[in-house]
This record gives C-alpha cells, structure tokens and sequence, in this order.
C-alpha cells in the first residue's frame, strides 16, 4: 500500500484532471477555468506552483517538453492515492467571499445611484449565467446525461435562481428607501 500524501484542494483538482491524461499547466489552467470556474477558483500562477511541488512529492511526473516547451505532467500512483484520500475526506465548511455582499454590508456609504448601478450589473451577470446554465442541462439532457453527470450543474442553477430573486425581491427595494445598517 502506499503511503498516502496529503493535498490541498487546488491540487486535488488538478490532481482529479489528470485522470483522464497528461496535460501540461497551461491545459490545465483552460480546464480548470471551463469545468471549475463557475464554482473554484485557480489561477495559472497556482497552477504552476501546485505542479512545481506535486512533482517534487512524486504525485505527478513530468514529461518531455512539447511544443512551445510546454511540459506535460502524468499522473503517477501516489497521485491517484493522494487524489483518493482527499475525495473521501469531509469537504470541510463552505467559505462564501461575494465582492457584492462585502460592499453591501457599507451600503450606507454608497450612493444610491452607484448602488443602483452595481446591483443592476451583477443581477444582470447572474440572469446570464442562469440562463447559461438552463442552455447546458438542456444539451445535456439531449445527450444523454445521467442525474449524478449533472449535480455541480443543477446546484449552479438552483442558486443563480435564488440570486436573482434576490435581487428581485430584497435589492429591489434598496433603490426606494434609505439604505441604514443594522445594528
């Protein structure tokens, strides 16, 4: 049995990607932002860094360069281990960090008007995602996938659904009276 190393969750995601193959940083970064974007951040600069210290704890091999000196990186057995563990790990608590609710918790400083108009922008954002999101299940429902294909899928739904009601029903009336803080 292997000894297993302990990962991060932005190795762990990297980590799960390689399963299906070698890829390189900048694959990976692409993948991560199409598949994980909506829900996980990770930047390239993680990217790089994580595969710079999973490959010196043997949980990836890096292979020869390709073109542009792009380095691909293979999973290795450690690395499926280390990928398993962290599955099967309790996720942990939810960390929400929402730009609009840290500057709504100072709404009284805002001016209305400028209120009005971030609101706007961001309900205008989710609606687009909502709408995004209502595109992908439907093609995928045509092709065939399967309820445990679309969970990650069906929550983004459901809570761009709820925030933009939201914003409907609660922001909506920022605009017609003063904005106080609560005590």
């Amino acid at each position: 049995m292997l000894d297993s190393v302990e990962v991060n969750a932005t190795a762990a995601a990297l980590l799960g990607m390689l399963r299906g193959g070698a890829a390189t940083g900048y694959e990976l970064a692409a993948r991560a932002e199409e598949e994980l974007g909506d829900f996980w951040t990770v930047t390239r600069s993680q990217v790089y860094r994580e595969l710079t210290g999973m490959s010196e704890r043997g949980l990836v091999q890096p292979q020869q360069p390709g073109p542009r000196d792009r380095r691909p990186y293979q999973l290795t057995d450690a690395g499926r281990a280390a990928f398993s563990v962290w599955l099967h790990q309790e996720p942990g608590s939810d960390v929400v960090r929402i730009p609009l609710l840290l500057r709504l918790a100072f709404a009284d400083a805002i001016e209305p008007s400028r209120l009005a108009e971030l609101t706007a922008a961001q309900r205008a954002q989710h609606a687009e995602r909502l709408q995004r999101y209502r595109e992908v299940e439907r093609a995928a429902l045509q092709h065939g996938a399967s309820d445990r294909d679309l969970v990650t899928l069906r929550f983004g739904l459901r809570y761009e659904q709820a925030v933009v009601e939201w914003f409907d029903r609660d922001l909506s009336r920022l605009g017609q009276s003063n904005v106080s803080r609560s005590p």
